[in-house]
């Protein structure tokens, strides 16, 4: 919310020092057009300027009550012009009643003091020359408020502007991340499902078992799925789980070859980021070959960067079932979302290997 310049004490320090410089303006011109000396000058216009400032200050609630887009020159003329020609006449008459009041201030010290006293307080004379001059003064001083305070108000209307842009745009990357990762969910539960089912029929027992599994894998992954970040311990974890319950569909056929560095377990990277790419591995490599094979996944630290690297054995002659690549795609897009152009994942394919390699800035917690 913007607010006047005296709201807070940092901000009406700075506008009182202004002020005084206004006074120090109005006693040069005193001096240059009226003959006044410097002390009876700044004992007339220091404590008139002060509190002229508090006046002056409405400025900023005239300029919030016309906004800049809706201005239109004749309204605006009639509302800034009547405002400074009111506060002009206002600063006129402060100064008639400090000039008064400064004088009575006097007399009622000289009444009671001793003649070699100096204890007084400088007056001046205003003339009708000087009266003109400084109600034209106090007219510019208040055109100068409302210039001011319009330009901190734009500044503060594109700071507030940028504010809720970031706020767009965090929520936005929040919706994505949310719909990615309800694309990832169900189709991790879905093929799950599909295994269980299959495995009714043939293993009742390795059923159930799966189902238990399943359940525990689920029980681990609420914690940490609405987590933005977690250490890539606790997602080779659920890997591993992952593995567990697919091994009870493959048996022998799948195996799989896990290490990671001490400094890459305390690595941070997005929730299910590489199940994904283990059940990718196992769906469009392991399944279609007839003795199976083996799962490799490394993780390692260089420098300010932390490197996963999968890999998966595939059949020469790969199967008409041809996946959409929808996991690595949502993998690629989270990354995107969360660290820009900093972070990658790629993928290649040659005739023996399915090779996917992640690379994102490290950052460390300490487990």
């Amino acid at each position: 919310m913007i607010k006047p310049i005296v709201s807070s004490m940092r901000k009406l320090m700075w506008y009182l020092m202004a002020w005084l410089l206004a006074g120090v303006v109005v006693v040069a011109l005193l001096v240059t057009m009226a003959n006044i000396s410097w002390g009876a000058g700044l004992g007339f216009a220091i404590p008139v300027s002060l509190i002229y400032g508090f006046v002056a200050a409405s400025a900023f609630y005239v300029c919030r009550s016309l906004p800049f887009e809706k201005r239109q020159f004749l309204l605006t003329l009639v509302i800034f012009g009547g405002a400074s020609l009111l506060s002009g006449l206002m600063w006129l008459l402060l100064c008639y009643a400090w000039n008064y009041l400064a004088q009575a201030i006097r007399h009622s010290f000289l009444y009671g003091a001793d003649t070699d006293s100096n204890l007084t307080v400088n007056l001046i004379v205003i003339t009708q020359p000087m009266s003109v001059m400084l109600f034209v003064a106090g007219c510019g001083f208040y055109l100068l408020s409302i210039l001011v305070h319009d330009v901190l108000i734009a500044l503060d209307n594109m700071r507030l502007a940028d504010r809720r842009a970031a706020e767009s745009r965090v929520q936005a990357r929040d919706a994505e991340l949310q719909v990615l990762r309800t694309q990832i969910n169900p189709h991790f539960l879905f093929n799950s499902l599909n295994s269980i089912s299959a495995l009714t029929s043939i293993d009742p027992i390795a059923a159930r078992t799966m189902t238990l599994e399943l359940a525990q894998f689920f029980r681990q992954t609420l914690a940490l799925s609405e987590k933005e970040q977690i250490p890539l311990a606790d997602e080779i974890t659920l890997c591993k789980h992952f593995l567990a319950i697919e091994k009870i569909r493959f048996g022998k056929k799948l195996q799989s070859d896990i290490q990671v560095s001490d400094t890459a377990q305390a690595a941070l990277i997005p929730p299910m980021l590489l199940q994904p790419c283990i059940e990718n591995a196992i769906k469009h490599g392991i399944r279609d070959l007839t003795e199976g094979g083996t799962i490799t996944l490394r993780a390692m630290t260089r420098g300010d960067w932390l490197h996963v690297t999968i890999e998966n054995p595939i059949d020469i002659n790969p199967s008409t079932t041809v996946g959409n690549g929808l996991g690595l795609k949502n993998s690629q897009q989270r990354l995107r979302s969360l660290y820009g152009e900093k972070a990658r994942i790629s993928w290649t394919r040659n005739t023996e290997f399915f090779i996917v390699e992640i690379a994102i800035p490290l950052s460390i917690v300490n487990l």
